[in-house]
């Protein structure tokens, strides 16, 4: 065994597994990380996968906490099965939360073999990606690769200390909401249920031990018991009211890939803009765990992170945002824009677009209402992941949202199935996902749908139905997560702005082709996007007729800003871009 330090029980430890076929180069990772990181981990390398594996195993046995493991591929002797499947296969077992990535030399993409094994491995889900081996010091490529990694584990597994603390109790649904909110907001934070130790003395330092309701302690010393939504955001600092200025050239309600890809380029190209948010950053897809084909990403990215970053950027523009304010009307007055909060606010604007999004629908099972947030979750809540380790978890849904989730569970759950009403995943579902899911193990059970559920206090078992011949039978579950369907937010808007018989808003073409028309004012045509108001318009999910995946609906809301300069031009040559 090749470890050459014992690692602190305290710290989270890198392992470096490089087999002895490049004897010039071995020691080298493990050099580098030592140098770079060995103020805040361990690291442990060997020599084999093998003895890799009994390192592994015995940390395990330690209780230490693995952050990331480094692998290389030795040449399989032939006709045997490549060695790295095994050893990350195993790896993945002993640490399913471990960042893993295969080491390959520059210039090894160009070997077929090599090529084939990263491409065998991602899809089996046995690495995150893979890492070029260090060939000087300092690698800055190699050390960016690892930093990210380092910084995703960080994020969904460190119990290092959070910026926010949730204690309550474990099954309770207003916690379920506040950590969803936290984790869709990109507010680190860890959860303590109320009945174990470290619940218990965080109540005791905040003089609460007998707190019933939800508490949410924060690292300044605040400590809020069973805040509103609206009281949470505030604490960590995000705009929940308006300031004096109430007067916009363009205001974007809903924060979600459109409505954010809208504020990023209004904002960049002059426009004042506002966006306002009923709940949280990101809108649905806000809450995928991971979005693999979204370009630029080569080892995916989850919707939360895509979509902090795109409020980070709208915001360096000079966007302002309200988030946690749900709207209630849209008038017009003297040429401008009223659109009205439920709590009375107002501001206004020469040029609205409405990005809703849509919310997943009901699962419609009377007796599965009572464990909302208790086990029963509308979403893929990667805030219960954790939670669900060892459980029997069921996913309903055959759409990309719903993949997703499967994939994301199956790294926790005993065992994860997924229930699709209809008769096959691949009208729905993209491939990669559908590769995935097979490898990953998880039952996919077609022509299905929940019918029943019960259980004392949180969720204990679901009832099936075959839709195709009728027969029902009972299976323990934990959890349930549906993503099913969608549902336009488009309730809340005057009747005079078309929708169809679903909600979804008639734009472009589609309100001439249908009873709109006979609203529409002018003597042009509708843009693209615009709704049957001029000046109003649609993008993203709540579109009727738009794709319903990310990439789209950030293209829309690009695209929909070059439309609001052009009837800007027209009612206030003073903001028309030059």
């Amino acid at each position: 065994m090749a470890m050459s330090v014992q690692p602190d029980q305290r710290r989270p430890v890198l392992v470096v597994i490089e087999h002895a076929h490049d004897t010039a180069g071995q020691g080298r990772i493990a050099d580098q990380l030592r140098r770079r990181y060995g103020g805040d981990y361990d690291v442990v390398d060997e020599r084999s996968g093998a003895a890799g594996l009994t390192t592994l195993e015995s940390l395990r046995d330690r209780g230490l906490q693995v952050a990331l493991v480094l692998c290389d591929r030795p040449p399989p002797a032939p006709g045997e099965d490549d060695p790295a499947d095994a050893v990350f296969g195993q790896v993945k077992q002993l640490y399913p939360e471990a960042k893993r990535a295969l080491v390959v030399d520059w210039g090894a993409w160009a070997d077929r073999a090599t090529a084939d094994a990263i491409h065998r491995l991602i899809a089996l889900g046995k690495i995150d990606y893979y890492a070029l081996r260090p060939w000087r010091s300092p690698d800055e490529y190699f050390h960016r690769t690892v930093t990210e990694f380092l910084l995703e584990w960080e994020r969904s597994v460190s119990a290092a200390p959070r910026e926010v603390t949730v204690v309550a109790e474990r099954w309770s649904p207003r916690a379920h909401e506040l950590r969803s909110l936290l984790v869709r907001n990109g507010v680190q934070h860890q959860f303590h249920p109320s009945d174990t130790d470290e619940g218990r003395t965080a109540l005791a330092a905040a003089g609460l031990e007998d707190a019933t309701a939800p508490v949410v302690l924060l690292h300044d010393g605040r400590v809020l018991v069973d805040p509103t939504n609206t009281q949470l955001a505030d604490a960590y600092g995000v705009d929940t009211t308006l300031g004096a200025e109430t007067d916009f050239d363009v205001i974007v309600v809903g924060a979600g890939p459109a409505g954010l890809a809208a504020a990023v380029y209004a904002s960049s190209e002059g426009l004042h803009t506002l966006v306002v948010e009923r709940e949280s950053i990101g809108g649905q897809a806000g809450s995928s765990s991971l979005i693999r084909n979204y370009l630029g990403f080569s080892r995916g990215i989850s919707g939360a992170e895509l979509a902090q970053r795109a409020y980070q950027q709208a915001w360096v523009f000079g966007t302002t945002f309200l988030l946690m304010r749900e709207l209630v009307d849209l008038t017009s007055e003297d040429g401008w824009y009223v659109l009205t909060a439920a709590d009375g606010q107002r501001a206004r604007a020469r040029a609205v677009v409405l990005a809703t999004g849509v919310s997943y629908r009901r699962i419609g099972v009377r007796s599965l209402e009572a464990f909302e947030g208790a086990g029963v979750f509308y979403g893929a809540s990667v805030s219960e992941a954790r939670a669900m380790a060892g459980e029997p978890v069921f996913v309903v849904g055959g759409g990309n949202s719903a993949g997703q989730a499967a994939m994301h569970l199956s790294r926790y759950a005993s065992s994860v199935t997924l229930l699709v009403r209809g008769a096959s995943l691949a009208d729905s579902m993209s491939q990669y996902l559908i590769d995935a899911i097979d490898a990953a193990g998880i039952r996919v059970r077609l022509h299905t749908e929940v019918v029943d559920g019960g259980g004392s206090g949180r969720l204990a078992w679901i009832e099936l139905r075959d839709r195709d011949t009728g027969e029902t039978h009972t299976e323990p579950a934990t959890g349930l997560f549906v993503l099913i369907g969608a549902e336009p937010h488009t309730s809340w808007l005057p009747e005079r702005i078309e929708r169809d018989q679903w909600g979804y808003l008639f734009t472009g073409p589609d309100v001439m082709d249908s009873h709109a028309a006979r609203r529409w004012p002018l003597e042009r045509q509708p843009l693209m996007l615009e709704t049957c108001v001029p000046g109003v318009f649609a993008v993203g999910d709540v579109r009727r007729g738009s794709v319903k995946r990310v990439a789209s609906a950030v293209g829309e809301g690009s695209v929909v800003i070059q439309q609001v300069h052009r009837v800007l031009a027209a009612t206030d040559p003073s903001v028309a871009r030059p």
